[in-house]
């Protein structure tokens, strides 16, 4: 990372700022040692849900056939670890928030 001095950054400011472009920071040492960067803003604010997807070529059928498996597994292990009433009733809150 390139370090100009104040009256350096202050004489080549365009250059200072083609080169924060270009190396994503530069800095500007004052003569009291006191340190600044200069670093260029992204364009567009990223979101975290901004991500490359992947070509994994698997179809939508392989797809939905991989959810109906999970939710009857689910199911299976959920009817093992509940007695009857208790079964219905965490079935019909499932129902009713895979509803809304």
């Amino acid at each position: 990372m390139k370090v100009y001095t104040f009256s350096q950054a202050r004489q080549q400011l365009a250059a200072l700022l083609n080169q924060a472009k270009r190396e994503g920071k530069v800095r500007i040492r004052r003569r009291d040692g006191q340190e600044f960067v200069v670093e260029p803003v992204s364009e567009e604010p990223l979101s975290p849900f901004d991500v490359a997807g992947l070509d994994l070529a698997v179809s939508v059928t392989e797809i939905v056939d991989v959810v109906r498996e999970g939710r009857t597994t689910d199911d299976r292990a959920l009817k093992s670890l509940l007695p009857g009433k208790a079964l219905q009733r965490t079935a019909r809150k499932v129902a009713s928030r895979a509803r809304r």
